[in-house]
Order: C-alpha cells, then sequence, then structure tokens
C-alpha cells in the first residue's frame, strides 16, 4: 500500500480567501483517504503563501519523500502545493524521477502517466496566472487611486485611515503633535534626539515600544505628505 502525507495550506492573501479554511480541509481530506482506503502517515499544516518558493513544511515534506518516509501526497487540490513555478517544477521532476510515485486530490484528477503530468503541469500554471493576474489588477487599482490624489498606504502619524471612505482624515489627536514636532525643528534649536523623547513624552513609540530611532524621525520630518503631496513608487503626487 502506497503511504501518503496529507498535506493543507492555507495564507491571509486575497488569493486564498475563497479557500476551505484548513479544518475544512482536513476534514474533507480525512473522509477521502477513509472512503479510497489511502494510508496517511502525516498530516502536514502550512499557513503560508504559496507565491513563491520557500515554505518550510512544504520543503521538508519533499525532503522526508526523498528519503523514502512516503510515496504520495494528498493535498485538496494543485494550487495548495504550488502556485509558482519553482515549487510546480520541483513536484513534476520528482514524479519523472520515481520520487513522487502519486498525487491524490478530492477535487481534481491525477494519474502519474504523462497524460495526467500535462494536467498537472496545466493546474499549476492557471494558479501562477490567476496570481500574477490578481496582482497586476492590484497594482492597477493602486496607480488609479494614485492618479486620483488618494493616498494608498497606512496613514502616517497624524492622520488616520478612513477605510469607509477609501481615504486618510487627520488625526485630530494628535494632529497638533506633528506641528509642534515641525515648529520645534524649524526652530533650529533641537536635535532629532531631542524630538525622540518629545515623541516619547507624547506616548509616540515604535512598534516594539522603544524610542523612535533618528531614521524614524528624519522620516516623519521630510515626509511630503504634510505638505499636501505623498510618494509613491519614487514618484510624488499631489
Amino acid at each position: 500500500m502506497k503511504k501518503f502525507f496529507l498535506y493543507a495550506r492555507k495564507s491571509t492573501d486575497v488569493e486564498d480567501k475563497q479557500v476551505l479554511s484548513i479544518d475544512a480541509q482536513l476534514n474533507e481530506l480525512r473522509e477521502f483517504a477513509n472512503r479510497d482506503g489511502i494510508i496517511i502517515v502525516a498530516e502536514l499544516i502550512e499557513k503560508q503563501s504559496a507565491k513563491t518558493p520557500g515554505r518550510p513544511i512544504f520543503n521538508a515534506m519533499l525532503e522526508r519523500i526523498e528519503a523514502g518516509e512516503a510515496d504520495g501526497i494528498l493535498a485538496w487540490h494543485p494550487d495548495r502545493l504550488a502556485r509558482n513555478s519553482v515549487d510546480g517544477g520541483r513536484i513534476i521532476y520528482m514524479l519523472d524521477t520515481g520520487k513522487i510515485k502519486t498525487l491524490k486530490f478530492p477535487r481534481s484528477w491525477f494519474e502519474n502517466t504523462p497524460q495526467g503530468k500535462l494536467m498537472l503541469h496545466n493546474d499549476f500554471g492557471f494558479s501562477k496566472y490567476f496570481v500574477d493576474s490578481l496582482s497586476e489588477n492590484t497594482k492597477r487599482g493602486l496607480r488609479e487611486k494614485v492618479r486620483r490624489g488618494e493616498f494608498p498606504g497606512l496613514a502616517p502619524i497624524g492622520y488616520l485611515n478612513d477605510y469607509r471612505a477609501k481615504r486618510i482624515i487627520v488625526d485630530r489627536e494628535r494632529a497638533s503633535l506633528v506641528q509642534e514636532v515641525f515648529a520645534r525643528y524649524a526652530s533650529g534649536k533641537v536635535t532629532l534626539d531631542d524630538l525622540r523623547h518629545y515623541f516619547a513624552s507624547q506616548n509616540v513609540r515604535s512598534r516594539h515600544g522603544k524610542l523612535l530611532s533618528r531614521g524614524g524621525v528624519t522620516k516623519i520630518i521630510s515626509n511630503p505628505i504634510y505638505y499636501g503631496h505623498f510618494r509613491y513608487a519614487g514618484e510624488i503626487y499631489e
């Protein structure tokens, strides 16, 4: 009897929004394994995008297959295994060399034949095409937002993101703080370290609770957002 690794994956990326949760994948795969008499030697769960190579659990699984711990992989769909050409090519090469004997998917047919590998290659290709298209559409949407003069990111200190209106608005609690920092800096009587400590006195610190770095302070006082412009992809927009 062939032995399988059960592999379930889901990430927080946009392209995974409609994918079954990890628990739902596990339930379907277990039912499929029981129905088809598949022997599962280990259940492997990964919460990471497959857009780029480098998933540690996925890589370790292939290494364990090469070491002879299992003959194949059971996954909900081919796109759970790969959404990039490197990982997809690696799986197909391991099928070519006999390292992976077979793959099983409840939602997709596969046999380790030339026709089966062609269909698998197509599945991987469509998965990559979907990711690439989604990325390009997202970038296009951001470029259009920028052309309309809408700030396309997290609001800097002194502003807030209004997610309903999809724009930034003045943070009335901290706007005066930013104005004070600019006034102090313009006086020529303070140093960057003075401003770091002033921010700390106003309960403005780094994400790790430390004093803002000099670079962080410099980034604030040189940010064009405070005179009505913003920087995006190396360009300044109104």
